[in-house]
């Protein structure tokens, strides 16, 4: 393949993060857009973005982008696409997507469409009246949004965020790329003593230690395009990311008033590799001894979505900032989607920055250290 376009979806929030880090891995043309970032790159790009990537959703070649008003400008455009760059003669090519704010609207009706249009492309390209799709897969994807269509061949799979060491997650698990993203927020560098007091499954503190070691999140997981790109490509990329590790003595610390999450956290701290990084302790938050005099707190507090959750959440957040008001030393980091967090907390954070858990629309309260305005 000679050089190609890029699209990485991001969840709200994360896409000038995901933009750096695709600068500091030397992308070509990064930019950086509501929702996702485009680079250019090659077969090298492609894998190098999958296993290094923390905070993108997933890597995506770019095919089309056209306007879609109708079915047949639909059928059009992508039957005018040069899939058989791509997709062999039995290559398996399910189709799916979404659609928003467009006259096409309906998901189902436009898969069928790209999936005739796909069809009739690569039968006659290949001189074949029927497809046996009985190979490989190449999953098409495609956006249809104010009226124009954007048709995409994923290169990873299972997202990103699924690093492979979270099998089974907690009641309210945190996606891994937002908690990495949360740690590069704080400018952490491994140097810090970190400490997730609601750490739940452990997501927060095992990001933290992936950071501090540069080890690169997909080195234990395969992807899509492993199976129709250049083995020596993937062997490379991967020698170059273990060839960057870090080596060190890390103060990691997540702790849980549930023994079972500790338990679970621990369990998940090994399958990523990292156990020794991290230290998992049974602990109220509200109040637990300060593990050392300074350090950098990150967590993700219960948030509570029905009333009854709600008002025990905001109890919660008045205990919490009871319990940290002098800790002057510590740095302190908070997602959560109650809105009045600071008023139940105590003190107005420094800085705070939208982010998305999911579809729930949070803040994240920064206070930067010494004593936080009021």
């Amino acid at each position: 393949m000679s050089q190609l376009e890029f699209t990485v979806p991001c969840l709200f929030g994360l896409e000038g993060i995901a933009g750096d880090e695709l600068r500091r891995l030397d992308m070509q043309n990064v930019r950086v857009e509501n929702g996702r970032v485009l680079f250019s790159g090659d077969e090298s790009a492609l894998a190098r973005a999958n296993l290094n990537l923390r905070t993108g959703e997933r890597v995506m070649i770019c095919l089309a982008d056209f306007e879609a008003k109708t079915f047949e400008a639909l059928f059009q455009g992508v039957y005018h696409c040069d899939l058989e760059r791509f997709i062999p003669k039995n290559g398996q090519f399910p189709v799916k997507g979404h659609c928003l704010n467009s006259q096409l609207m309906s998901v189902p009706d436009c898969q069928a469409i790209i999936k005739k249009a796909a069809s009739k492309r690569l039968g006659e390209k290949y001189g074949l009246s029927w497809l046996p799709e009985d190979g490989v897969k190449y999953q098409l994807q495609f956006s249809i949004m104010n009226d124009r269509c954007q048709l995409y061949l994923d290169t990873t799979g299972p997202g990103l965020h699924k690093r492979g060491y979270r099998a089974i997650g907690n009641d309210a698990p945190l996606r891994e790329t937002l908690a990495a993203a949360m740690v590069m927020l704080t400018r952490y560098r491994g140097r810090d003593f970190i400490w997730d007091p609601f750490c739940g499954s452990g997501t927060i503190p095992i990001e933290a230690a992936l950071i501090a070691k540069n080890r690169a999140p997909g080195l234990r997981r395969r992807f899509a395009a492993e199976q129709w790109t250049d083995e020596k490509i993937w062997q490379e990329a991967r020698a170059e990311a273990m060839d960057k590790e870090f080596k060190g003595d890390y103060k990691i610390l997540g702790s849980d008033n549930d023994p079972k999450c500790v338990s679970l956290s621990m369990a998940n701290a090994r399958k990523a590799g990292v156990a020794d990084c991290i230290d998992f302790r049974d602990g109220d938050a509200t109040k637990m001894s300060l593990p050392a005099p300074s350090g950098v707190i990150i967590c993700n507090p219960p948030y509570g979505q029905r009333m009854m959750e709600q008002q025990s959440a905001q109890r919660l957040y008045s205990a919490l900032g009871r319990h940290l008001k002098f800790a002057d030393g510590w740095k302190k980091y908070i997602i959560t989607s109650e809105p009045e967090f600071e008023h139940y907390f105590g003190r107005r954070a420094d800085k705070k920055r939208k982010l998305y858990n999911g579809m729930i629309k949070c803040d994240y309260y920064m206070y930067l250290g010494g004593r936080a305005k009021k």
